[in-house]
Protein backbone atom coordinates (compact mmCIF):
# COMPACT_ATOMS: atom_id res chain seq x y z
CA UNK A 1 0.00 0.00 0.00
CA UNK A 2 2.46 2.10 0.85
CA UNK A 3 4.51 2.01 -2.23
CA UNK A 4 1.27 2.26 -4.46
CA UNK A 5 0.66 5.99 -2.73
CA UNK A 6 4.35 6.75 -3.67
CA UNK A 7 4.17 6.30 -6.65
CA UNK A 8 0.48 7.82 -6.80
CA UNK A 9 1.27 10.93 -5.46
CA UNK A 10 5.03 11.07 -3.87
CA UNK A 11 5.74 13.30 -6.98
CA UNK A 12 7.47 16.59 -6.53
CA UNK A 13 5.19 19.76 -5.64
CA UNK A 14 6.31 22.95 -3.92
CA UNK A 15 6.14 23.02 0.21
CA UNK A 16 3.88 25.77 -0.31
CA UNK A 17 5.65 28.36 2.32
CA UNK A 18 3.87 30.35 0.31
CA UNK A 19 1.19 30.64 -2.52
CA UNK A 20 1.43 31.45 -5.17
CA UNK A 21 4.79 29.84 -4.79
CA UNK A 22 8.65 32.16 -5.64
CA UNK A 23 9.33 29.69 -9.02
CA UNK A 24 6.04 32.05 -10.23
CA UNK A 25 7.01 35.51 -9.50
CA UNK A 26 7.33 38.22 -12.72
CA UNK A 27 9.60 41.12 -12.74
CA UNK A 28 6.44 42.58 -13.24
CA UNK A 29 6.02 44.04 -9.73
CA UNK A 30 8.07 46.90 -9.39
CA UNK A 31 9.92 48.96 -6.46
CA UNK A 32 6.78 51.51 -6.93
CA UNK A 33 4.29 49.12 -6.85
CA UNK A 34 5.97 48.17 -3.71
CA UNK A 35 6.29 51.93 -2.15
CA UNK A 36 2.98 52.38 -2.86
CA UNK A 37 1.56 49.37 -0.60
CA UNK A 38 4.45 50.66 1.85
CA UNK A 39 2.60 54.01 2.23
CA UNK A 40 -0.57 52.44 2.49
CA UNK A 41 0.21 50.26 5.31
CA UNK A 42 -2.15 50.58 8.97
CA UNK A 43 0.16 53.37 11.02
CA UNK A 44 1.22 51.61 14.20
CA UNK A 45 0.19 47.96 13.20
CA UNK A 46 2.96 45.51 14.05
CA UNK A 47 4.73 44.36 10.87
CA UNK A 48 7.69 41.65 11.03
CA UNK A 49 10.80 41.78 9.51
CA UNK A 50 13.33 38.93 8.02
CA UNK A 51 16.64 40.31 7.56
CA UNK A 52 18.48 37.61 4.82
CA UNK A 53 22.50 37.41 5.85
CA UNK A 54 23.66 35.81 2.19
CA UNK A 55 27.52 34.94 3.69
CA UNK A 56 29.09 31.41 5.56
CA UNK A 57 32.24 30.71 5.68
CA UNK A 58 31.94 27.03 4.25
CA UNK A 59 29.14 25.82 2.05
CA UNK A 60 26.87 22.91 3.61
CA UNK A 61 25.98 20.89 0.47
CA UNK A 62 22.75 20.38 1.19
CA UNK A 63 21.89 23.65 1.77
CA UNK A 64 19.06 25.30 -0.67
CA UNK A 65 19.55 28.91 0.58
CA UNK A 66 20.89 31.71 -0.81
CA UNK A 67 24.59 32.22 0.05
CA UNK A 68 28.28 32.95 -0.86
CA UNK A 69 31.14 31.68 0.89
CA UNK A 70 33.80 34.32 2.15
CA UNK A 71 37.44 34.18 4.10
CA UNK A 72 37.52 37.34 4.77
CA UNK A 73 35.15 39.65 7.25
CA UNK A 74 35.37 42.56 5.46
CA UNK A 75 32.13 41.96 2.60
CA UNK A 76 30.42 40.80 5.49
CA UNK A 77 30.91 44.57 7.25
CA UNK A 78 29.91 46.50 3.84
CA UNK A 79 26.73 44.05 3.98
CA UNK A 80 25.92 45.16 7.26
CA UNK A 81 26.20 49.08 5.90
CA UNK A 82 24.08 48.29 3.22
CA UNK A 83 21.54 46.28 4.72
CA UNK A 84 21.17 49.56 7.33
CA UNK A 85 20.81 51.71 4.37
CA UNK A 86 17.82 49.53 3.23
CA UNK A 87 16.28 49.65 6.66
CA UNK A 88 15.92 53.23 6.52
CA UNK A 89 14.53 53.56 2.88
CA UNK A 90 11.58 51.26 3.94
CA UNK A 91 10.91 52.94 6.91
CA UNK A 92 10.72 55.98 4.81
CA UNK A 93 8.99 54.78 2.30
CA UNK A 94 6.35 53.43 4.89
CA UNK A 95 6.27 57.21 6.63
CA UNK A 96 8.07 55.87 9.94
CA UNK A 97 4.62 55.01 11.14
CA UNK A 98 5.06 50.93 11.82
CA UNK A 99 6.15 49.02 15.12
CA UNK A 100 8.15 45.66 14.57
CA UNK A 101 6.58 42.65 16.36
CA UNK A 102 8.54 39.78 14.91
CA UNK A 103 12.24 40.05 14.22
CA UNK A 104 14.01 37.04 12.20
CA UNK A 105 17.63 36.86 11.09
CA UNK A 106 18.22 34.00 8.96
CA UNK A 107 20.61 33.21 6.35
CA UNK A 108 23.02 32.46 5.52
CA UNK A 109 24.95 32.44 8.83
CA UNK A 110 23.94 35.22 11.08
CA UNK A 111 26.22 34.50 13.68
CA UNK A 112 29.65 34.90 10.70
CA UNK A 113 28.78 38.25 12.27
CA UNK A 114 31.20 40.02 14.75
CA UNK A 115 29.56 41.29 18.00
CA UNK A 116 30.58 44.73 16.77
CA UNK A 117 28.38 44.14 13.39
CA UNK A 118 25.33 42.55 15.84
CA UNK A 119 25.22 45.30 18.05
CA UNK A 120 25.09 47.73 15.39
CA UNK A 121 22.47 45.92 12.99
CA UNK A 122 20.48 45.76 15.66
CA UNK A 123 20.39 48.96 17.20
CA UNK A 124 19.75 50.53 13.23
CA UNK A 125 16.61 47.96 13.38
CA UNK A 126 15.49 49.61 16.74
CA UNK A 127 16.07 53.20 15.75
CA UNK A 128 13.76 53.12 12.24
CA UNK A 129 11.20 50.40 13.48
CA UNK A 130 10.45 50.94 17.15
CA UNK A 131 9.91 47.30 18.82
CA UNK A 132 5.87 46.60 19.89
CA UNK A 133 5.38 45.44 23.53
CA UNK A 134 5.41 41.60 22.89
CA UNK A 135 8.67 42.11 20.63
CA UNK A 136 10.06 38.67 19.72
CA UNK A 137 13.66 38.25 17.75
CA UNK A 138 15.20 35.24 16.69
CA UNK A 139 17.77 34.11 14.81
CA UNK A 140 19.23 31.26 13.19
CA UNK A 141 22.80 29.58 15.29
CA UNK A 142 25.63 27.89 13.52
CA UNK A 143 27.20 26.68 16.46
CA UNK A 144 30.70 25.98 15.06
CA UNK A 145 30.87 30.03 14.56
CA UNK A 146 29.02 31.36 17.33
CA UNK A 147 31.23 31.63 21.12
CA UNK A 148 30.08 33.44 24.24
CA UNK A 149 30.54 36.41 23.11
CA UNK A 150 28.56 37.02 19.72
CA UNK A 151 26.15 35.12 22.09
CA UNK A 152 26.16 38.04 24.94
CA UNK A 153 25.90 40.73 21.84
CA UNK A 154 22.49 38.56 20.51
CA UNK A 155 21.24 38.51 24.45
CA UNK A 156 21.83 42.39 24.25
CA UNK A 157 19.85 43.16 21.05
CA UNK A 158 17.32 41.48 22.57
CA UNK A 159 17.45 37.92 21.52
CA UNK A 160 14.12 36.10 22.72
CA UNK A 161 14.67 32.34 20.80
CA UNK A 162 17.36 30.85 19.31
CA UNK A 163 16.92 28.02 16.01
CA UNK A 164 20.27 26.06 16.06
CA UNK A 165 21.76 23.91 13.23
CA UNK A 166 22.57 20.62 13.47
CA UNK A 167 21.10 18.29 10.65
CA UNK A 168 22.91 14.94 12.21
CA UNK A 169 25.61 14.10 14.13
CA UNK A 170 26.90 11.12 12.47
CA UNK A 171 30.58 11.63 11.11
CA UNK A 172 29.79 9.50 7.59
CA UNK A 173 26.67 11.84 7.28
CA UNK A 174 28.12 14.64 8.17
CA UNK A 175 31.15 14.16 5.90
CA UNK A 176 28.81 13.27 3.13
CA UNK A 177 27.08 16.93 3.49
CA UNK A 178 30.25 19.02 4.16
CA UNK A 179 29.15 19.97 7.69
CA UNK A 180 31.62 18.77 10.74
CA UNK A 181 29.68 19.33 13.97
CA UNK A 182 29.91 17.99 17.91
CA UNK A 183 27.84 17.11 20.13
CA UNK A 184 29.94 19.17 22.53
CA UNK A 185 29.84 22.34 20.64
CA UNK A 186 26.42 22.43 20.16
CA UNK A 187 26.02 21.50 23.61
CA UNK A 188 28.24 24.52 24.85
CA UNK A 189 26.27 26.46 22.54
CA UNK A 190 22.95 25.67 24.19
CA UNK A 191 24.42 25.90 27.56
CA UNK A 192 25.93 29.37 26.53
CA UNK A 193 22.20 30.76 25.38
CA UNK A 194 20.59 29.69 28.63
CA UNK A 195 23.62 31.56 31.01
CA UNK A 196 22.53 34.52 28.95
CA UNK A 197 19.22 34.32 29.32
CA UNK A 198 17.36 32.72 25.98
CA UNK A 199 15.74 29.71 27.09
CA UNK A 200 13.17 29.52 24.02
CA UNK A 201 15.21 27.24 21.88
CA UNK A 202 14.84 25.45 18.49
CA UNK A 203 16.91 22.84 17.04
CA UNK A 204 17.11 22.20 13.12
CA UNK A 205 17.42 18.41 12.21
CA UNK A 206 17.01 16.44 8.85
CA UNK A 207 16.50 13.65 7.30
CA UNK A 208 16.76 11.95 3.63
CA UNK A 209 20.93 13.04 3.85
CA UNK A 210 23.12 10.84 1.91
CA UNK A 211 24.27 7.63 4.24
CA UNK A 212 21.30 7.96 6.76
CA UNK A 213 19.58 5.22 7.87
CA UNK A 214 16.83 4.83 10.11
CA UNK A 215 18.74 3.70 13.07
CA UNK A 216 21.20 6.97 12.98
CA UNK A 217 18.78 9.32 12.49
CA UNK A 218 17.29 7.81 15.73
CA UNK A 219 20.04 8.23 17.44
CA UNK A 220 21.04 11.82 16.35
CA UNK A 221 17.07 12.77 17.86
CA UNK A 222 17.48 10.85 20.88
CA UNK A 223 21.28 13.12 21.52
CA UNK A 224 19.66 16.30 20.21
CA UNK A 225 16.77 15.55 22.85
CA UNK A 226 19.48 15.75 25.78
CA UNK A 227 19.50 19.33 25.27
CA UNK A 228 15.96 19.82 25.93
CA UNK A 229 14.77 22.06 23.20
CA UNK A 230 11.59 23.72 22.96
CA UNK A 231 11.04 22.78 19.15
CA UNK A 232 12.40 20.10 16.52
CA UNK A 233 12.40 20.98 13.10
CA UNK A 234 12.77 17.66 11.30
CA UNK A 235 12.77 18.85 7.29
CA UNK A 236 13.35 16.09 4.11
CA UNK A 237 16.36 16.68 2.62
CA UNK A 238 15.40 18.13 -0.88
CA UNK A 239 18.27 17.10 -3.44
CA UNK A 240 17.96 19.99 -6.08
CA UNK A 241 20.97 19.63 -8.20
CA UNK A 242 19.63 21.63 -11.31
CA UNK A 243 19.09 24.81 -9.13
CA UNK A 244 21.98 24.02 -6.60
CA UNK A 245 25.22 23.32 -8.35
CA UNK A 246 26.63 22.12 -5.30
CA UNK A 247 24.28 19.67 -4.34
CA UNK A 248 26.34 17.50 -7.03
CA UNK A 249 28.70 16.76 -4.51
CA UNK A 250 26.44 14.43 -2.77
CA UNK A 251 27.00 11.28 -3.88
CA UNK A 252 23.31 10.03 -5.11
CA UNK A 253 23.06 6.67 -4.81
CA UNK A 254 24.30 7.14 -0.59
CA UNK A 255 20.47 9.23 -0.58
CA UNK A 256 17.76 6.96 0.57
CA UNK A 257 14.63 5.95 -1.28
CA UNK A 258 11.21 7.66 -1.36
CA UNK A 259 10.02 4.58 1.18
CA UNK A 260 12.81 4.91 3.60
CA UNK A 261 12.36 8.69 3.91
CA UNK A 262 9.01 8.41 4.56
CA UNK A 263 9.76 4.96 7.14
CA UNK A 264 12.20 7.25 8.55
CA UNK A 265 10.02 10.07 9.17
CA UNK A 266 7.60 8.40 10.67
CA UNK A 267 9.97 6.40 13.15
CA UNK A 268 11.31 9.72 14.17
CA UNK A 269 7.75 11.63 14.44
CA UNK A 270 7.04 8.39 16.85
CA UNK A 271 10.61 8.96 19.35
CA UNK A 272 9.66 12.65 19.23
CA UNK A 273 5.94 12.15 20.93
CA UNK A 274 7.19 9.28 22.97
CA UNK A 275 9.71 12.07 24.42
CA UNK A 276 7.06 14.59 24.97
CA UNK A 277 6.40 16.55 21.70
CA UNK A 278 3.27 17.12 20.11
CA UNK A 279 3.56 16.70 16.32
CA UNK A 280 2.78 20.28 14.51
CA UNK A 281 2.17 20.54 10.77
CA UNK A 282 4.18 18.79 8.20
CA UNK A 283 7.68 18.45 10.41
CA UNK A 284 8.04 20.52 13.61
CA UNK A 285 7.32 19.03 16.77
CA UNK A 286 6.68 21.10 19.75
CA UNK A 287 6.34 20.75 23.73
CA UNK A 288 2.62 21.16 25.12
CA UNK A 289 3.62 24.60 26.69
CA UNK A 290 5.79 25.67 23.50
CA UNK A 291 3.66 28.96 21.89
CA UNK A 292 3.44 26.43 18.58
CA UNK A 293 1.20 23.30 20.39
CA UNK A 294 -0.75 27.08 21.74
CA UNK A 295 -1.62 28.21 18.60
CA UNK A 296 -2.26 24.60 17.32
CA UNK A 297 -4.84 24.42 19.56
CA UNK A 298 -6.87 27.47 18.90
CA UNK A 299 -6.62 27.45 15.40
CA UNK A 300 -3.88 30.21 14.54
CA UNK A 301 -0.75 28.30 13.78
CA UNK A 302 0.77 30.00 10.54
CA UNK A 303 3.03 29.33 8.26
CA UNK A 304 5.52 31.52 6.29
CA UNK A 305 9.22 31.52 4.33
CA UNK A 306 10.68 30.36 7.98
CA UNK A 307 8.11 27.48 8.17
CA UNK A 308 5.31 27.14 11.34
CA UNK A 309 4.66 30.30 13.27
CA UNK A 310 3.15 32.04 15.30
CA UNK A 311 3.24 35.09 14.33
CA UNK A 312 0.21 36.88 13.54
CA UNK A 313 1.25 39.93 11.32
CA UNK A 314 -0.41 40.59 7.91
CA UNK A 315 2.55 42.23 6.60
CA UNK A 316 6.55 40.75 6.66
CA UNK A 317 9.07 42.80 5.32
CA UNK A 318 12.48 41.75 4.05
CA UNK A 319 16.04 43.13 3.87
CA UNK A 320 18.88 41.84 2.33
CA UNK A 321 19.69 40.02 -0.74
CA UNK A 322 17.43 37.87 -1.97
CA UNK A 323 14.84 38.52 0.86
CA UNK A 324 11.09 37.77 0.41
CA UNK A 325 8.56 39.94 1.90
CA UNK A 326 4.84 39.58 2.34
CA UNK A 327 2.36 42.19 2.10
CA UNK A 328 -1.81 41.91 2.10
CA UNK A 329 -2.06 41.75 -1.42
CA UNK A 330 1.77 41.30 -2.38
CA UNK A 331 4.68 38.79 -2.69
CA UNK A 332 8.17 41.05 -3.50
CA UNK A 333 11.64 39.51 -3.48
CA UNK A 334 14.98 41.28 -3.89
CA UNK A 335 17.78 41.52 -6.01
CA UNK A 336 19.70 38.38 -5.61
CA UNK A 337 23.23 39.35 -7.01
CA UNK A 338 25.02 41.09 -3.91
CA UNK A 339 26.39 43.75 -6.52
CA UNK A 340 23.30 44.79 -8.07
CA UNK A 341 21.39 44.74 -4.42
CA UNK A 342 24.36 47.26 -2.64
CA UNK A 343 24.46 49.63 -6.33
CA UNK A 344 20.27 49.91 -5.56
CA UNK A 345 20.50 50.70 -1.77
CA UNK A 346 23.25 52.83 -2.51
CA UNK A 347 21.07 54.51 -5.38
CA UNK A 348 18.64 55.09 -2.77
CA UNK A 349 16.22 52.33 -4.76
CA UNK A 350 14.45 49.51 -2.77
CA UNK A 351 16.04 46.67 -4.48
CA UNK A 352 12.88 44.72 -5.82
CA UNK A 353 13.90 42.24 -8.49
CA UNK A 354 10.39 40.25 -8.71
CA UNK A 355 7.21 40.22 -7.24
CA UNK A 356 3.45 39.28 -7.72
CA UNK A 357 0.13 40.85 -6.72
CA UNK A 358 -2.27 38.80 -5.21
CA UNK A 359 -5.63 38.57 -7.14
CA UNK A 360 -8.95 37.78 -4.62
CA UNK A 361 -8.93 33.80 -6.28
CA UNK A 362 -5.28 33.94 -5.30
CA UNK A 363 -5.55 35.11 -1.64
CA UNK A 364 -8.75 32.63 -1.13
CA UNK A 365 -6.22 29.82 -2.14
CA UNK A 366 -3.15 30.49 -0.36
CA UNK A 367 -5.91 30.80 2.67
CA UNK A 368 -7.19 26.74 2.24
CA UNK A 369 -3.73 25.95 1.63
CA UNK A 370 -2.19 27.26 4.54
CA UNK A 371 -4.80 25.73 6.81
CA UNK A 372 -4.42 22.65 4.89
CA UNK A 373 -0.56 22.61 5.65
CA UNK A 374 -1.06 24.06 9.52
CA UNK A 375 -4.66 21.91 11.05
CA UNK A 376 -4.48 19.06 7.95
CA UNK A 377 -8.14 20.14 7.32
CA UNK A 378 -9.93 23.09 5.92
CA UNK A 379 -13.31 24.50 5.80
CA UNK A 380 -13.57 24.96 2.63
CA UNK A 381 -17.39 26.16 2.49
CA UNK A 382 -16.52 28.95 5.44
CA UNK A 383 -13.56 30.28 3.82
CA UNK A 384 -15.45 30.38 0.25
CA UNK A 385 -18.06 32.64 1.97
CA UNK A 386 -15.58 34.60 4.11
CA UNK A 387 -13.76 35.58 1.02
CA UNK A 388 -17.08 36.32 -1.42
CA UNK A 389 -16.32 33.81 -4.21
CA UNK A 390 -19.01 31.83 -6.05
CA UNK A 391 -19.49 28.45 -4.32
CA UNK A 392 -17.96 26.50 -7.11
CA UNK A 393 -14.50 28.34 -7.56
CA UNK A 394 -12.66 25.43 -6.21
CA UNK A 395 -14.36 22.95 -8.75
CA UNK A 396 -11.37 22.23 -10.44
CA UNK A 397 -9.80 19.99 -7.50
CA UNK A 398 -12.45 18.11 -6.92
CA UNK A 399 -11.33 15.29 -9.83
CA UNK A 400 -8.19 14.62 -7.98
CA UNK A 401 -9.67 15.15 -4.48
CA UNK A 402 -11.73 12.26 -5.33
CA UNK A 403 -8.94 10.11 -6.76
CA UNK A 404 -7.07 10.86 -3.15
CA UNK A 405 -10.31 10.04 -1.17
CA UNK A 406 -10.64 7.09 -2.87
CA UNK A 407 -7.24 5.87 -2.14
CA UNK A 408 -7.97 6.99 1.68
CA UNK A 409 -5.48 10.02 1.79
CA UNK A 410 -8.60 12.23 2.80
CA UNK A 411 -12.63 12.76 3.84
CA UNK A 412 -15.28 15.31 2.71
CA UNK A 413 -18.13 15.73 4.55
CA UNK A 414 -20.31 19.25 4.45
CA UNK A 415 -17.78 21.04 2.71
CA UNK A 416 -14.79 20.26 4.93
CA UNK A 417 -12.03 18.57 3.99
CA UNK A 418 -10.10 16.43 6.23
CA UNK A 419 -6.27 14.62 6.23
CA UNK A 420 -6.27 10.95 7.27
CA UNK A 421 -3.72 9.86 9.19
CA UNK A 422 -2.28 7.99 5.95
CA UNK A 423 -2.61 11.08 4.17
CA UNK A 424 -0.81 13.85 6.27
CA UNK A 425 2.30 12.83 4.57
CA UNK A 426 1.12 13.86 1.49
CA UNK A 427 -0.38 17.00 2.20
CA UNK A 428 1.14 18.59 -0.41
CA UNK A 429 0.14 17.05 -2.58
CA UNK A 430 -3.48 17.89 -1.14
CA UNK A 431 -2.27 21.46 -1.35
CA UNK A 432 -1.33 21.41 -4.73
CA UNK A 433 -4.96 20.08 -5.77
CA UNK A 434 -5.73 23.66 -5.39
CA UNK A 435 -2.62 25.21 -6.91
CA UNK A 436 -3.81 26.86 -10.23
CA UNK A 437 -0.15 27.95 -10.91
CA UNK A 438 1.54 24.63 -10.17
CA UNK A 439 -0.73 22.75 -12.80
CA UNK A 440 0.43 25.17 -15.80
CA UNK A 441 3.33 25.68 -14.98
CA UNK A 442 6.89 24.20 -15.81
CA UNK A 443 8.93 24.79 -12.32
CA UNK A 444 10.51 22.03 -10.71
CA UNK A 445 10.14 21.43 -7.02
CA UNK A 446 11.54 18.49 -4.32
CA UNK A 447 9.35 15.11 -3.72
CA UNK A 448 6.40 15.48 -2.11
CA UNK A 449 7.69 12.96 0.98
Amino acid sequence: MTQDLLKRYGGAVPRYTSYPTAPHFSDAVTETDYRDRLSHLPSGEPVSLYLHVPYCDTLCWFCGCHTKITRVYKPVQSYVDTAIAELRLLADAAGNRLKLGHLHWGGGSPTLMRPEEILRLAEATKGVLPHAPDFEFAVEIDPRETGPDRIAALAESGLTRASIGIQDFDPEVQKAINRMQSYEETARTVQDLRRFGVHALNLDLMYGLPYQTQERTLETIRTALWLRPGRVALFGYAHVPWMKTHMRMIPEEALPGPEERLETAEAAAELLVSAGYRRIGLDHFALPEDSLSVAQDNGTLRRNFQGYTTDQADTLLAVGASGIGRLPDMFVQNEPSLQTYARQVSGGILPIAKGVVLSADDRLRAAVIERLMCDFAVDLNMLIASHGASADCLADADGMLSRMEDDGLLTRSHGKLTLTTDGRPYVRQVAACFDSYFRGGAARHSSAV
